[in-house]
């Protein structure tokens, strides 16, 4: 870890209400000061997926920059993908603070922010005021708590964004909207990526390279993994984002906050997010790509959700324990790792031990 992270400004920040902290950091991305990595560094760390480069399996995922702050700023970090959002159709505050817990002892986070927008007009300005990026800007798109059709917020989603992002992601899987997990579901499902694929051939036509991304819970059974893979079959989606955070509070030692409403993120999701991955990588195969998050903290655990069937992984809560330095030291240990075992490119590593993954039961967590 970088000493000065984690000997002064974690310390500091760690003494602040965890959404101040989050916005201070958001404010030091904004000044310039933070490190800079290139994020094309390593050759054998380059990725295609649905159509798009990304110049490394790592990006940052959606909650970090929910109003397009700092996009390229985190891309300079050394990510090789930034994901924006969760973004409503109106703007809406959120749930009522304090809505973010640091759970220091078990190295994770519970929040209940409740998608907390700008809004799409806001957001689309901010987004057309920084012009182009270097490097890959995904936008997570969600529905606003009082709507009467979550499912016309996503369509609406499209629209508004259809010329800006690069990829979108459909947020069907944060637990701190009532109802919105429902959407899980096989019919609500296939109904509301019939839409959202609609809603991108209307904006963008026929032969649109914007690939759609769907975004799922580590809170599902074996039955409900069997519908979504279902689902998915019958639709024109891109990619399968696993997953969001989760309502398990298994295995947590940290006594002050640990039952506080909201979804767990951070280290001990890994587990139980990795084993989803796997499960559905056993579903959907080889065709349909698969984003890895939750947990991911090292390089190690990154190279965990690739062999578990990741072709890209994300994080964001391990930055608030490990600091800026963290997108560096994971590529450098991933390089570090295939070169070691002389593979020359990510694919060799997708999915080889899916099947061991696949194998062990969520209800043992």
């Amino acid at each position: 870890m970088d000493f000065l992270y984690e000997n002064l400004l974690r310390p500091a920040l760690f003494k602040l209400d965890a959404e101040k902290a989050h916005g201070l950091s958001i404010a030091g991305l904004k000044s310039g000061l933070a490190p800079k990595f290139r994020s094309n560094t390593f050759d054998r760390l380059k990725v295609e997926l649905a159509g798009l480069s990304f110049p490394n399996p790592l990006g940052m995922a959606a909650g970090y920059d929910k109003n397009a702050d700092v996009p390229q700023a985190l891309l300079n970090l050394g990510f090789g993908h930034v994901e924006i959002g969760t973004v409503t159709p109106k703007p809406q505050p959120g749930n009522e603070k304090p809505r973010i817990f640091r759970l220091p002892a078990d190295q994770g986070v519970i929040n209940r922010l409740g998608f907390n927008s700008a809004g799409h007009d806001a957001v689309r300005e901010k987004l057309q005021s920084h012009g182009s990026f270097d490097g890959i800007v995904g936008i997570n798109i969600g529905a606003n708590k009082l709507s009467d059709d979550f499912a016309a917020d996503y369509v609406e989603g499209i629209h508004a964004f259809g010329k800006l992002a690069r990829y979108f992601t459909i947020n069907i899987s944060s637990p701190n909207t009532p109802g919105l997990r429902a959407l899980q579901g096989a019919d609500p499902l296939a109904d509301l990526l019939r839409r959202v694929c609609a809603a991108r051939v209307e904006v963008l036509g026929e032969n649109s390279s914007v690939p759609i991304f769907l975004k799922i819970a580590p809170d599902l059974t074996e039955r409900e993994m069997d519908e979504i893979a279902t689902a998915i079959a019958g639709s024109d989606i891109d990619a399968l984002i696993v997953s969001n955070t989760t309502l398990s509070r298994a295995g947590l030692q940290d006594l002050k906050n640990r039952d506080e409403a909201g979804g767990l993120s951070g280290r001990p999701l890994f587990q139980r997010a990795t084993i989803v991955l796997a499960k559905m990588h056993q579903r959907v195969g080889p065709k349909l790509p698969l984003i890895g998050v939750g947990g991911v903290h090292d390089a190690a655990s990154a190279f965990e959700k690739l062999e578990a069937g990741a072709t890209l992984v994300q994080l964001y809560s391990a930055m608030v324990y490990e600091g800026p330095t963290l997108p560096r030291t994971i590529l450098e240990g991933i390089n570090a790792r295939m070169e070691r075992e002389g593979l020359e490119n990510l694919s060799s590593v997708t999915g080889r031990k899916a099947a061991d993954w696949a194998e062990r039961s969520l209800d043992d967590l």
